[in-house]
């Protein structure tokens, strides 16, 4: 999964949150020493979340798709894709509009400038200024994040030509998200209750 969704599955805690966020950034163990135990917290929910999104049957459905074209950058698309539809179908997740849990999640992470790694500290004024976690809910907004991780990568990976094949396909993605997320919930729910 990508930002928005790590964000929203961390249950509204601001330091499982912030490491959550961040997870992408951190290598190693010894986290609670380096971080304190909450955001250490987070970022091992985040390894969590990344091992059972890619061991789950509908997402290899939705990378499967990809494959041919993007080989192992297709599940980073798929993750971005799959913020897209959390993004676009907020109000069914949410009581909170997406635009105030944007700015909840903006401020949170500023608010631990300390702990972030300089990767994050370099990307946030971006982040916020392009507001990615709201544009994501607009193709464009997922054309821009997906031309930028092509920009950062060392080898080719067409990742900026990924819209057009989720407009052809947009129905398969949109309905393996709607059978996967409600899953992951459940998943980041219960590990959460069991790491209390």
């Amino acid at each position: 999964m990508n930002f928005l969704a790590h964000l929203y599955l961390s249950g509204n805690e601001p330091e499982i949150a912030v490491g959550n966020f961040i997870g992408d950034f951190v290598k190693g163990k010894n986290l609670a020493l380096h971080y304190g135990k909450n955001i250490a917290k987070g970022i091992s929910l985040h390894r969590e979340i990344d091992w059972y999104t890619d061991h789950h049957e509908t997402v290899k459905q939705s990378k499967h798709r990809l494959r041919n074209k993007y080989r192992h950058y297709s599940g980073v698309i798929v993750d971005v894709f799959y913020d897209h539809f959390l993004a676009k179908l907020w109000h069914e997740y949410s009581t909170e509009s997406l635009a105030e849990y944007a700015d909840w999640s903006y401020r949170t992470i500023q608010q631990h400038n300390s702990v972030l790694p300089d990767e994050v500290k370099m990307m946030l004024p971006y982040m916020m200024k392009g507001n990615w976690l709201v544009n994501y809910a607009h193709l464009e907004g997922i054309h821009r994040a997906l031309s930028g991780m092509a920009h950062r990568t060392r080898f080719v990976s067409k990742m900026e030509e990924a819209t057009e094949d989720l407009k052809v396909n947009y129905s398969e993605f949109e309905n393996e998200f709607k059978e996967f997320f409600p899953q992951l919930i459940k998943f980041s729910n219960d590990w959460l209750a069991t790491h209390a």
